[in-house]
């Protein structure tokens, strides 16, 4: 992680004394952006799913119809993100998103019922598409071909640290607070929310030439022998298309797969398997917990062996995990699930997020991601909703997890005919 020599300008003085380039603080404000966003701003609600159902009285369908409304307001989020980047810039529009996130957040903690909750989980849902998908396409600006899938796989771990910290605070505010404990952890969380988005306000710029600065490109040093870094050539329109059409539906079967686990596993770990919600609370917090390694590690192997051989080895390894929960099978092919669930759950974002810088260049990298992102959208906003649906039709979440497995087979093979990025 050396620093870039090269530079547009003189370089600003927030910068000159820092011993890393500064691009990396973009990636930590990234990360830090994505732990309130994606990881508290929605994979919170599995681990408050079970006090707060049972103390609203929510039927599985109604849980399913609460997650999906965060996707529909993620959706319209992403379908308005480039008007709110071009109008706003990627700074203004994460800290805006964020903003919007925490408030609706700590307002859920007083809600009285179904509808409520609902309506403010997809404002919760807009904060958070309008946070998440400017911070990816920071990424292409920030960040040359050789080193994308790595920088992009260090943003994604963020929403693992706010699963490890949801399995571990949620079980014990609701400990401390009995039944009502759920009311005092929304708010808690909209709080932590509140002070990350004044973190990226001071942190996260919009573009390197605002601070004097060039990408980090990881080319090997002058003299080395060996050629630039190719760079991806500009498709025509109709092949901009299918390229986007062909990763939008790689990456809507992901979107429809891992919200069907992330959602409901923690529910049907406690009213299921009997497993009691500390307990469940700590499967969670693993997750979490390997889910670290999975951006970093799948982003820079797709670095090394391309984006369609390391999306066919993710998809493979979330059906496996979703077979195994799906099964009645004894314990250990349950923590088998987890681990492989955790090991890989961030793995396709930050692929994807690499993919159509290599794909499309660097200067449609943000919309194209917003593009994409909007079709992985219809793919979470139908999980949940069909899967709590199925769960309660057959009293049981073992068919929902197998509906996830055969989507996550379809992924493999649609990853397997992603055709090869042309470069100049």
């Amino acid at each position: 992680m050396t620093r870039t020599t090269m530079t547009a300008t003189s370089e600003h003085p927030l910068v000159r004394r820092l011993p890393f380039h500064y691009a990396w603080a973009i990636v930590a404000a990234g990360c830090i952006g994505l732990f309130a966003a994606l990881g508290l701003g929605r994979f919170a609600l599995g681990m408050l799913l079970p006090s707060m159902g049972q103390s609203l009285e929510l039927s599985r369908s109604e849980m399913g119809w609460i997650s999906t409304g965060n996707f529909i307001g993620y959706m319209a989020a992403v379908t308005l993100g480039g008007r709110m980047v071009a109008r706003w810039g990627a700074r203004n529009t994460v800290v805006a998103g964020l903003g919007l996130v925490a408030l609706s957040m700590m307002a859920v903690s007083r809600a009285e019922g179904f509808l409520q909750v609902l309506a403010l989980y997809v404002v919760t849902g807009y904060g958070s598409g309008a946070a998440n998908v400017p911070v990816m396409g920071l990424i292409a600006h920030w960040f040359g071909r050789r080193v994308r899938g790595r920088a992009a796989g260090f943003v994604v771990i963020g929403s693992g640290f706010a699963i490890m910290t949801a399995g571990v605070l949620i079980p014990a505010i609701n400990a401390a607070h009995g039944a009502e404990g759920w009311r005092f952890a929304w708010l808690v969380i909209g709080l932590m929310v509140l002070a990350t988005a004044l973190i990226d306000l001071l942190v996260l710029r919009n573009h390197p030439s605002e601070l004097g600065l060039a990408p980090v490109t990881g080319a090997p040093a002058a003299g080395a022998g060996t050629p630039a870094p190719i760079c991806a050539a500009a498709p025509s329109p109709s092949a901009k298309r299918r390229i986007l059409a062909h990763l939008g539906a790689v990456y809507a079967a992901f979107g429809f797969t891992y919200v069907i686990y992330a959602t409901f596993i923690v529910t049907a770990l406690v009213q299921e398997r009997g497993f009691p919600e500390s307990t469940a609370g700590m499967f969670w917090s693993w997750i979490g917990f390997l889910s670290l390694a999975s951006g970093p590690v799948f982003g820079s192997l797709s670095d090394r062996i391309g984006r369609r051989a390391g999306l066919m080895i993710v998809f493979s390894c979330q059906a496996a995990a979703y077979v195994l929960v799906a099964l009645p099978l004894p314990e250990p092919f349950l923590y088998a699930s987890i681990a492989l669930f955790g090991l890989v759950v961030w793995a396709v974002p930050s692929i994807m997020a690499a993919a159509v810088g290599d794909y499309l260049g660097p200067e449609q990298a943000a919309s194209s991601f917003g593009t994409i992102t909007l079709i992985f959208a219809l793919g979470q906003i139908c999980g949940p909703a069909v899967a709590g649906w199925m769960a309660d039709a057959w009293g049981s979440f073992s068919g929902a997890f197998a509906m996830a497995a055969a989507v996550a087979g379809l992924g493999v093979a649609g990853a397997a005919f992603l055709p090869n990025p042309k470069r100049h």
